[in-house]
């Protein structure tokens, strides 16, 4: 990946629709190189290009994170099942007291309570849950940049590399 890689990445995280003329008129280069790089990001699963929704204003008064402790011999097997649960939006492997978090959909509190108790917590090897309601949304990771370690070993975005 290189400096026109993130320059593009930058322009699809503001607007995922973004029209490939448009890319490629602020950065100098032909559209389709814009298209062809933007196909290989895809298909090297670089970048996925969604439309992002607010639980809140889509009617799910419960979204929820879930933090999962597994027994070892289960972690891959659980975490595939938890992965082919409708309610689940986000499912990640992480260090420290828990193996996985979870971050679910769910319409109202007992449709939560329903996923808990009826689906999650049935899962073979599933020990243990914490749960976290989602009272508001400060930030949407649609505008996070990725923050690089530079020569120097300080960190610097992808704009600021650009930049210097």
């Amino acid at each position: 990946m290189d400096e026109l890689d993130l320059d593009i990445i930058k322009f699809l995280r503001e607007d995922g629709r973004m029209r490939f003329t448009h890319i490629a008129d602020e950065l100098g280069v032909t559209e389709g190189t814009v298209r062809n790089r933007v196909a290989r990001l895809q298909e090297e699963k670089v970048i996925q290009i969604i439309g992002m929704t607010d639980p809140h204003r889509m009617g799910y008064e419960a979204p929820a994170i879930i933090c999962v402790n597994i027994q070892p011999p289960y972690l891959e097997e659980a975490a595939a099942v938890i992965a082919d649960l409708p309610e689940v939006s986000y499912l990640i492997l992480v260090s420290g007291e828990f193996d996985l978090i979870i971050e679910v959909q769910c319409r109202d509190r007992e449709h939560l309570v329903t996923f808990l108790h009826e689906h999650l917590q049935t899962i073979v090897g599933v020990q243990r849950t914490q749960t976290f309601m989602i009272l508001h949304t400060y930030k949407m990771a649609r505008g996070a940049e990725p923050v690089f370690m530079d020569k120097s070993s300080q960190p610097s975005t992808a704009a600021s590399q650009a930049d210097g």
